[in-house]
């Protein structure tokens, strides 16, 4: 890729105005650095240079080294393999999946957690088996020891911070500075519109990780002073011919102009980029989350300005931000379409400092340990002020030196992003209070026509942290440069499936520039206009929600139009210490609206609202708003949008059922009882009306072709044609099992056998023969999920399978 990138600067040296294109063949680009781009690789207006994909080929562009050369050590059942020594990750990836550092919960380990918190660390004197284990490891090993603190500084938030030492004679673990302080130490703050709590000294962590001794199956550590890679397979793998990438690299691909000479007109479409790393969380500043992976890095008062005491640093919230494995600055003219961002151990793509007509379009994020996607940077909410410029330089940026000549004012401010029909799902997958999209401050940005699911915190947030220490009584505390964003037509499900306290939309802070009349008041309907558009989104299946939509701390200046959530928390829409100006207006919602803990807002509008069941079939949202939710058209059936799965089906005590998910195309298949349904409707690639028969359950429906028997070989593990005896069936698994679901043994040993029923054709089989039905799926290296199936199953995959015993 350096010698095709060396040819196009020649080019466009030669010819400015040239239309270039680069094609990237098949398979994997293993990066030794980062893939840098800078002002000499734009084209001109009208005339980008495209970095793409060759047709019919899947590039990946990977910061992993794979590793090989494994031997097993003695008989432990762990294997090792050699690795460059100083290797630094915080993940591993097994046959493409990601597989968890060695780890277990004290319980596990049998301690009694009988500890004293303090200032430093514990006292663990009270807990013998707790001192014996760290007792027995040496300082290095002990100085890798992580602790995790899921909900410890707020129920929003997940906690990590390393052990430093332990003194043998005073039974004490020091914690790592200034993690452990920035967790249970936080400076308190004045004015405060909902609080950013310590967690207390006294919390126990609920698992310990990184250690050799805690190596169990399919966990793995690394031995950077060693060089060395330990892996133990899980019963059924066979190391040798494992796929084990190591993730070296932490930026992929770096793309940074500066303000006055941008990286401009310039595409990447239909690259996969994979296996990064972000390794500042081993550091002592560790993971302290204050809100949506923001972190305290700095001291335990950054980002306070004059509210704390003593006082912190300014602008306030400029909190720490995740790295972006993919990272723009200084851009214009940025597009990126099609492509993937797969398991990435960062944020997966960020973009921000000047960053100006951005379109992010049509791309997958999934399996990410952050945020999918960061638009803006916490330190420059107020550009304009120049006492903020160097540190916008110096945290905004990946080379302050680089843009050492910048004047920062406006021409700062990301303007103009476009992000519509992308699929975002399975993030935070190490860092659990991650948001689908985290907004920080912008003006003209565009969030429309996604479909985000399967997250475990809110899916798109904006303005985060920057109000709070503004509501009603104080609302000039904090300003920004928010205005003219729009979050639009989006469709939500199974969100807020681990941390509590969020919704499908997260508001804070000033969402409007102010419009002022010629007598010096506030024009509301001119600001209004300049406010946070949010309309004709669908959410669904929001697990521990407060509020679907959510206007929280110091938020103001919001319109909620046409907006649908259903079977989505407790209230539809609220929040606590808002600002206010909100306009609530023609939404469908299942629970209550305008729903204001703590300090309530001022300007609270509402009008045209409609209450719907929290459980709706067809009827009672109209099918336009669900049809303009989700991805448009031109992406609905494309590979970004996935395999068909119904996540939410209505009562099925009417002639039809409306059916909620995402994959649908025109022509997916609905199958009730194996029977293929005639007259399904169409709405979306989220939305199908589905007319049943009398008598159809739930159980009963099927969606895609894993319902019935059109595809030859797939059968779904819930088939009714199977019997089970000694199984329980398990749903929501969504990776890697067809329709999301699979039956388990529910003791050791093979089930009790039942009389052989009618086998299912072609099979000869008793149907208890089969004891577990899952496939490895692997499309020209771009898909791939690793599962078994046993040898005695009767169902032909269409997939290669390894043997497990039955």
């Amino acid at each position: 890729m350096a010698g095709a990138q060396s040819a196009v600067r020649a080019k466009l040296a030669a010819d400015p105005g040239a239309d270039v294109q680069v094609q990237l063949a098949d398979g994997t680009y293993r990066l030794s650095s980062t893939w840098k781009f800078t002002a000499a690789d734009s084209g001109s207006t009208g005339h980008p240079v495209v970095w793409r994909a060759a047709p019919g080929a899947y590039p990946v562009i990977s910061g992993a080294i794979r590793v090989t050369g494994w031997v097993q050590e003695g008989s432990s059942g762990r294997w090792s393999a050699p690795v460059p020594t100083g290797s630094e990750t915080r993940q591993l990836y097994v046959d493409g999946e990601k597989v968890p550092v060695a780890g277990a919960s004290l319980a596990d380990l049998g301690w009694n957690g009988s500890w004293a918190g303090s200032s430093s660390g514990y006292n663990i004197s009270g807990d013998a088996v707790a001192k014996a284990w760290f007792g027995a490891r040496s300082a290095t090993e002990v100085a890798k020891v992580e602790f995790d603190y899921p909900g410890g500084n707020g129920p929003w938030t997940q906690s990590r911070c390393r052990v430093a030492s332990y003194s043998a004679a005073a039974s004490t673990l020091t914690m790592a500075q200034p993690c452990w302080t920035n967790v249970t130490n936080r400076a308190g703050f004045s004015q405060g519109s909902g609080g950013l709590p310590s967690m207390s000294v006294n919390t126990k962590p609920s698992r310990v990780e990184n250690a050799l001794a805690l190596l169990s199956p399919g966990e793995w550590f690394l031995d950077s002073g060693a060089g060395k890679l330990y892996y133990q397979p899980e019963s059924w793998q066979q190391t040798q011919n494992l796929d084990v990438a190591l993730p070296r690299l932490e930026t992929l691909l770096q793309g940074a102009g500066t303000l006055a000479n941008p990286l401009h007109d310039i595409t990447f479409t239909g690259l996969q980029f994979s296996y990064a790393t972000w390794n500042d969380p081993s550091r002592p500043p560790g993971f302290s989350d204050v809100q949506s992976n923001l972190r305290l890095t700095e001291g335990r008062n950054q980002g306070m300005c004059t509210f704390s005491n003593p006082v912190g640093s300014c602008p306030w919230g400029a909190l720490t931000q995740p790295l972006g494995n993919v990272a723009f600055t200084a851009t214009t003219n940025l597009t990126l379409t099609g492509n993937r961002f797969l398991n990435l151990g960062g944020a997966g793509l960020s973009v921000m400092y000047g960053a100006r007509g951005t379109l992010i379009r049509g791309n997958e994020f999934t399996g990410i340990s952050s945020t999918a996607l960061l638009l803006g940077c916490t330190y420059d909410p107020t550009p304009t002020n120049a006492s903020e410029a160097q540190a916008i330089k110096g945290h905004c940026t990946p080379d302050p030196a680089a843009v050492g000549g910048d004047s920062i004012g406006l021409n700062e401010v990301l303007t103009n992003t476009t992000v519509s029909d992308n699929v975002i799902h399975h993030i935070g997958t190490d860092y659990s209070s991650a948001c689908g999209i985290t907004l920080l401050f912008s003006r003209g940005t565009k969030i429309t026509n996604n479909v985000l699911f399967d997250l475990p915190y809110t899916a798109i947030t904006a303005g985060v942290i920057q109000g709070h220490v503004d509501q009603a009584s104080t609302p000039q505390n904090s300003t920004n440069i928010n205005e003219n964003n729009t979050i639009s037509n989006n469709l939500f499900h199974d969100y807020m499936s681990v941390r509590q306290d969020g919704g499908a939309i997260y508001a804070e802070g000033h969402q409007a520039g102010y419009v002022y009349r010629t007598d010096g008041s506030i024009d509301p309907v001119a600001t209004l206009a300049k406010g946070l558009q949010v309309k004709g989104n669908v959410a669904f299946n929001g697990r521990s929600t407060n509020f679907t939509y959510y206007d929280d701390a110091g938020s103001e200046w919001i319109n909620w139009e046409g907006n649908v959530a259903f079977s989505a928390g407790g209230a539809a829409q609220g929040g606590c210490s808002a600002t206010g100006h909100f306009w609530i207006r023609n939404n469908y919602f299942s629970a209550p609206r305008q729903s204001y803990a703590c300090n309530p807002p001022v300007d609270s509008n509402a009008s045209g609202n409609v209450s719907i069941p929290a459980t709706p079939g067809p009827g009672p949202i109209p099918t336009g708003i669900l049809a303009a939710a989700g991805l448009t058209s031109a992406y609905v059936a494309q590979s970004v949008a996935g395999t068909p799965q119904a996540r939410y089906i209505s009562p099925t005590n009417a002639a039809q059922v409306l059916i909620g998910g995402h994959g649908f195309t025109a022509t997916t298949p609905v199958y009730v009882k194996n029977v293929r349904v005639t007259g399904v409707r169409f709405v979306s690639g989220g939305f199908l009306i589905v007319p049943i028969p009398a008598g159809t359950t739930a159980a009963d429906i099927r969606v895609g072709d894993g319902g019935g028997p059109v595809t030859s070989g797939r059968i779904d593990d819930t088939d009714s044609r199977i019997g089970y005896s000694g199984f329980s069936p398990q749903s929501g698994r969504t990776f890697g099992d067809l329709n999301g679901d699979v039956h388990y043994a529910t003791v050791n040993g093979r089930p009790p056998r039942s009389p052989s029923p009618a086998p299912v054709s072609p099979c000869t089989a008793s149907r208890t023969s089969i004891k577990a039905i899952s496939v490895s799926v692997s499309t020209a290296g771009r898909r791939r999920s690793s599962a078994r199936c046993p040898p005695t199953a009767c169902v032909t995959p269409t997939f290669p399978c390894t043997a497990e015993p039955a």
